[in-house]
C-alpha cells in the first residue's frame, strides 16, 4: 500500500501579505531560543569584562546624566534623588533603543542565512527582542539595588500601586522596538541610507522622551512644543515606569491607553511589512 506523507505546511513563492504563519513561529521556538544564544555569546565572546558591560553602561551613563544634566544644568527630577531619577530612565530607555537597533539591521545582518536556508524570518527580530529582556533584566537589577539603598536611606519616594503594571510595561516597550525596528529594517533594503541614520536618530529621540528630564518640566517651560514630547510613545512607557516604582510621573490610564494603541498598531504594521519584504529581499540587499 502506498503511503500518502502529510505536510504540515507549504512554503509558496506567493502568500498574502497578512498570512503571518504564527503556527511556523511556534514550530520553530527550538531556533529561537539557539538565535538568543547565539546573541548573547558572540557579543561578549571576545570581550575582557563579558556581561559587566550590563552593569557598566547604564552606571557610568546615570553618573554623568546625574553630573551634566542634574547638577550642571539644574534640570528638575520631581524632587527625586537625581541618580534615581535617571537611571529610572536609563534602564527603560535602553531596552527600547536596543530592541529597535538591533531590528532595524535584521536583514543586513543576516542576508546570508536567509539566502541559503528557509526558516519563519520572524523568528529573528523576535529574538533580539528576547535576548535584550536578559540584558534589561540585569539592569532591572541594579536599579533595583539602587532603589533598595535610597529607600532605606530615608529618602522621599513612595511606590504606588501602578508598580504592579511592569510586566505590560515591559511588554509595550519589547513591542513597540519591534514594531519599529522591522518598518526601519524592510525600508532599509531599499533605502540604505536609513541604516546609517538609525543610530543617530534614536539618540536624538530620547531628548524627545521624559530620560533626562520629567513631563511636567518640559509641560512647565515649554508648553508650546511640549506637545512632542507628551505625544512621543516612549514618554508615556517611562513615566509610568517612575510613577509606579518612585512615585513621581505624570501616570494616566488614558496615556496608557494611548501608547498600548499606537504600539499595536505600528506592530501589526511592522510585522505585515516584514512579511511582504522578506520574500524577495535577497534581490534588494
Amino acid at each position: 500500500m502506498e503511503h500518502k506523507e502529510e505536510y504540515h505546511w507549504t512554503i509558496e513563492a506567493k502568500a498574502s501579505i497578512f498570512d503571518l504563519k504564527l503556527n511556523e513561529v511556534w514550530a520553530y521556538r527550538d531556533l529561537l531560543w539557539l538565535l538568543v544564544r547565539r546573541d548573547f555569546v558572540s557579543f561578549y565572546k571576545q570581550t575582557i569584562l563579558g556581561p559587566l558591560w550590563f552593569f557598566i553602561q547604564p552606571l557610568f551613563t546615570t553618573i554623568i546624566f546625574t553630573f551634566i544634566f542634574g547638577n550642571l544644568a539644574g534640570i528638575s527630577t520631581d524632587g527625586l534623588p537625581k541618580p534615581l531619577f535617571y537611571m529610572a530612565g536609563i534602564t527603560a530607555w535602553n531596552y527600547f533603543s536596543d530592541c529597535l537597533n538591533k531590528t532595524s539591521s535584521v536583514f543586513r545582518d543576516n542576508a546570508g542565512i536567509f539566502g541559503k536556508v528557509y526558516f519563519p524570518r520572524l523568528i529573528v527580530p523576535l529574538s533580539i527582542v528576547v535576548s535584550n529582556l536578559v540584558r534589561f533584566g540585569v539592569q532591572m537589577i541594579l536599579f533595583l539595588c539602587l532603589f533598595a539603598y535610597y529607600y532605606f536611606s530615608g529618602a522621599n519616594f513612595n511606590p504606588t500601586p501602578i508598580i504592579l503594571m511592569f510586566p505590560v510595561i515591559v511588554v509595550l516597550m519589547a513591542l513597540l522596538g519591534l514594531g519599529l525596528g522591522m518598518i526601519i529594517s524592510a525600508m532599509t533594503t531599499k533605502y540604505r541610507d536609513l541604516a546609517f541614520l538609525v543610530g543617530f536618530g534614536v539618540q536624538l529621540l530620547m531628548y524627545a522622551t521624559t530620560v533626562i528630564y520629567p513631563l511636567s518640566t518640559a509641560l512647565e517651560k515649554y508648553p508650546k512644543y511640549a506637545w512632542i514630547i507628551e505625544y512621543n510613545p516612549m514618554t508615556p512607557i517611562i513615566e509610568t515606569f517612575r510613577y509606579g516604582f518612585l512615585g513621581e510621573g505624570s501616570f494616566s490610564w488614558m496615556s496608557l491607553g494611548y501608547v498600548s494603541t499606537v504600539t499595536f498598531l505600528i506592530l501589526i504594521f511592522g510585522i505585515v511589512i516584514f512579511n511582504k519584504v522578506e520574500r524577495n529581499f535577497v534581490d534588494t540587499v
